[in-house]
């Protein structure tokens, strides 16, 4: 197999997106589009990763930075076409080999799919393979021509085709593999086209077939070729993706019996045997183990949810959260960096904000972690088996020892030892038949305040 090379144009500006956001860094299943491209090429496992950035050079090549480290970044100043794109690329490309063209706009587009185009390529041993597809509503793609055996011999834009071929449906992706010599040979050459002064990629194909080189094609379906290039396209493939992933999903053994109304991540992880419910919302960062229950109209973000756990209704999962197996989260209950160990309880109505509790412990009703001073995050320890009664302060940072007990209605500053027990609020006073004698004084004090009112409304009158 000859060394694959992967370019990634991702220069465009995206105007009909409609804001500022550079197109390629719009959000889809909780990621930018053109992570969703990164983690298809890298599937591929290529030897070379070469991004074009463009438009917002710097805050796009920041976010392939982030997504892929080992990618190598490349500047179109001016922005000329897409085979001007290709041609800025190429010193940061191996001289000979394979190089695959894809778009950071194009989420759908499957690994099985490029390993078909790059096996067919190889196979007829081509000089350029085009991804073929055959949308519902052809409309503005570009038409492939094709020769009696079926070999793409030109692509031609839709408004300069013929009725003859505008009347075909295979149309270009715009994704192909190309061999790298050709390429360095015939690329340079290409003029600009005058109405937009753009070097086109797609002009390579004639050229090519006029120099005598082996040209091939591989059907796609035609979702996998689908751009957004506006924010209603956005969010058709947002429809589309989360679709698949679903399905893909209970293929595997997830029960959801809710499917439509349940929210993925591109990096969203299922076990096969866990529960989703309806309504549940899955933000980046999320494992699910097998047999754990998410329960309905929960939001879950940078969270682990282990064997047998449990989370919900209506709880909120953020970052570095971790409940452990046979754990409980309930109703209202929000935990953010903090793990909850094994068979550990918070079952309604708390914040755990940079905490750890222990194995089993109970948490009540109302308890929360006062964890931020105004300057700084500090943790709680709660230890295995303690017992935090409801509507409890932990004033971090501070510990709870194991199998201790907290009062409710406690504000807890300072730490409780193993097996103690801490209350921590004002001493209760009981003044025997006094509940007559204050419902009689509120009486009065209402009557007063009302004749008081009707004598201000007689003087305003007057």
């Amino acid at each position: 197999m000859r060394d694959l090379a992967i370019v990634v144009l991702a220069a465009g500006k995206g105007t009909r997106m409609g804001n500022a956001l550079p197109k390629v860094l719009h959000p889809l299943a909780g990621a930018p589009l053109l992570a969703h491209v990164l983690h298809t090429a890298r599937a591929l496992q290529p030897t070379r990763l070469v991004v074009v950035v463009g438009h917002e050079a710097a805050r796009v090549e920041a976010a392939v930075r982030r997504l892929d480290p080992e990618a190598a970044v490349v500047v179109q100043e001016p922005q000329r076409g897409t085979g001007d794109a290709v041609q800025v690329a190429l010193p940061a490309l191996p001289d000979v080999g394979t190089l695959l063209v894809l778009y950071g706009d194009t989420p759908l587009l499957r690994p099985s799919t490029l390993e078909r185009l790059l096996a067919e390529h190889r196979q007829q041993q081509a000089a350029v393979t085009l991804l073929a597809i055959r949308p519902e509503d052809p409309g503005a793609y570009g038409r492939i021509r094709t020769d009696g055996a079926g070999r793409p011999v030109e692509i031609v834009e839709a408004r300069h085709a013929p009725p003859e071929l505008l009347a075909s449906d295979l149309c270009n992706s715009g994704v192909m593999a190309l061999e790298l010599e050709l390429v360095r040979r015939l690329l340079p050459p290409l003029a600009p086209h005058p109405e937009k002064g753009e070097v086109y990629l797609t002009d390579l194909v004639a050229r090519a077939v006029a120099a005598g080189a082996v040209t091939a094609l591989v059907e796609a379906p035609a979702e996998e070729g689908l751009g957004a290039n506006d924010q209603r396209e956005l969010a058709a493939l947002e429809a589309r993706w989360q679709t698949r992933r679903r399905e893909e999903l209970l293929a595997a053994g997830v029960v959801m019996p809710a499917p439509d109304t349940v929210h993925l991540a591109l990096d969203t992880t299922i076990a096969p045997g866990a529960v989703v419910e309806p309504y549940v919302v899955f933000g980046p960062g999320v494992v699910v183990e097998e047999g754990a229950r998410v329960r309905s109209f929960s939001h879950l973000e940078g969270a682990r949810v282990a064997a047998g756990a449990e989370v919900g209704p209506f709880a909120r999962l953020r970052p570095g959260t971790v409940v452990a197996a046979g754990a409980r989260v309930g109703n209202f209950v929000e935990l953010k960096n903090a793990h909850l160990g094994p068979g550990a309880k918070a079952n309604h109505l708390a914040y755990l904000g940079d905490a750890e509790v222990g194995a089993g412990a109970n948490i009540g009703a109302g308890t929360i972690t006062c964890n931020y001073d105004g300057v700084a995050k500090h943790r709680t320890e709660i230890g295995a088996g303690a017992f935090i009664g409801s509507d409890t302060a932990l004033v971090a940072p501070v510990r709870v020892g194991a199998g201790a007990i907290v009062g409710a209605g406690s504000v807890i500053t300072a730490d409780v030892p193993d097996e103690a027990l801490a209350v921590a609020r004002g001493r209760q006073c009981v003044r025997e038949g006094m509940a007559p004698v204050l419902r009689e004084r509120f009486r009065r004090r209402q009557k007063a305040r009302e004749r008081k009112g009707e004598q201000d409304r007689r003087d305003e009158r007057a």
